[in-house]
């Protein structure tokens, strides 16, 4: 046996070094070139087919929008996760509740299409505060309520405890609404097209999403980077008994966490309500279910990382429905999530956790 292999022949040097490159590259590069191979393969097949990229354009415009709401809901999970290292399986229900202020709030106000621009933006605008405020007070509600007390528990109950608040919310939502989705005003008219270019159209709920998502994300990170709260927040993620002896009011610092998600989770509900023109008592518990697999894609904890994976996922998802079918999307979705995670297990830009340092 050992002659055999001492006799075997040796691979060539320059051979060896092909090999060592291309599995560094692929190392480096394999998991971008994975998430490529969607838009590449339909690139080319519109090229072939009509000559263009319009549709595959059309495409990553509805996903990006779409994957800016999972954005603004993922970002209240990891932060939530990064401090705590809880899952908040209510936060989706916190949107739901959201979506459904916002409806009420600008029925409440007679928004109609007949207000006028000066008066829409002026009243969604003040629908926008109120279904943010709502939802960042019913935040704190549940972490003083539900979490706080079991904050030296096994993780388990707390997250037993996050399930029962999800069920409790939902039911909420049977009461205020019923159990079948329901058609909200289409005050903005979202699918209305306001630019379009080499047939690429973006429409009036496309600049919506994107126009409430990217202010609110840089305000929030702006926020946690430079704000004396935001180092508060930090230093209670990274080690809450240093941070107490510092001087930090941990209690304080978690609740300004929850109350930061609630505020993202009332925005994405008003900007869901608008660009989808209906609202349901089960959508949060799929937006959540989205959201979270975003920030885990992304790196759960990573401010970023959120963002990223919300706009993946709403692309891919986007692709999946119009080429493949809506059928078939979920399973495309958490195929990419596994991939990724076997190859970054700590998410596309790496976890920000205790553990993870």
């Amino acid at each position: 046996m050992f002659d055999n292999a001492m006799n075997a022949p040796s691979v060539p040097l320059g051979q060896r070094s092909a090999i060592v490159a291309l599995r560094s590259f692929l190392g480096r590069y394999g998991l971008i070139l994975a998430l490529l191979v969607l838009p590449v393969v339909y690139g080319i097949q519109d090229l072939s087919n009509d000559g263009d990229l319009s549709r595959l354009g059309n495409n990553l415009v509805d996903g990006i929008s779409n994957g800016a709401i999972w954005a603004l809901i993922a970002l209240g999970y990891t932060l939530v996760y990064g401090i705590i290292e809880l899952i908040n399986f209510a936060h989706g229900e916190v949107f739901m509740i959201g979506s459904f202020v916002a409806a009420s709030f600008w029925g409440t106000l007679g928004l109609t299409l007949a207000s006028g621009v000066p008066g829409l933006i002026v009243g969604l605008f003040v629908t926008l505060l109120v279904a943010m405020l709502t939802c960042a007070s019913l935040n704190v509600m549940i972490e003083r309520v539900a979490y706080r007390p079991l904050r030296n528990a096994p993780k388990l109950a707390a997250l037993i405890t996050a399930v029962g608040f999800s069920f409790i919310l939902q039911n909420v939502g049977i009461l205020w609404r019923g159990g079948s989705q329901q058609s909200v005003d289409n005050l903005i008219r979202q699918e209305q097209q306001v630019v379009e270019a080499f047939g690429v159209v973006i429409s009036r709920g496309d600049l919506l999403a994107i126009g409430v998502t990217v202010p609110l994300v840089l305000v929030v990170t702006t926020f946690i980077a430079r704000s004396r709260a935001g180092k508060a927040m930090r230093a209670t993620a990274q080690d809450p008994e240093a941070a107490r002896l510092m001087g930090i009011n941990v209690d304080r610092t978690i609740s300004l966490t929850f109350l930061l998600g609630g505020l993202l989770a009332g925005a994405a509900g008003l900007v869901y309500a608008l660009y989808q023109t209906n609202v349901w008592y089960f959508q949060g518990f799929t937006a959540g279910l989205i959201a979270f697999t975003a920030a885990v894609m992304g790196g759960i904890g990573n401010l970023r990382g959120a963002v990223l994976g919300g706009l993946i996922i709403g692309c891919i998802q986007q692709i999946s429905d119009n080429r493949i079918g809506g059928e078939w999307t979920p399973v495309v979705v958490f195929g990419y999530l596994i991939l990724i995670m076997t190859f970054r297990p700590r998410g596309l830009l790496g976890e920000q956790t205790r553990e993870a340092g």
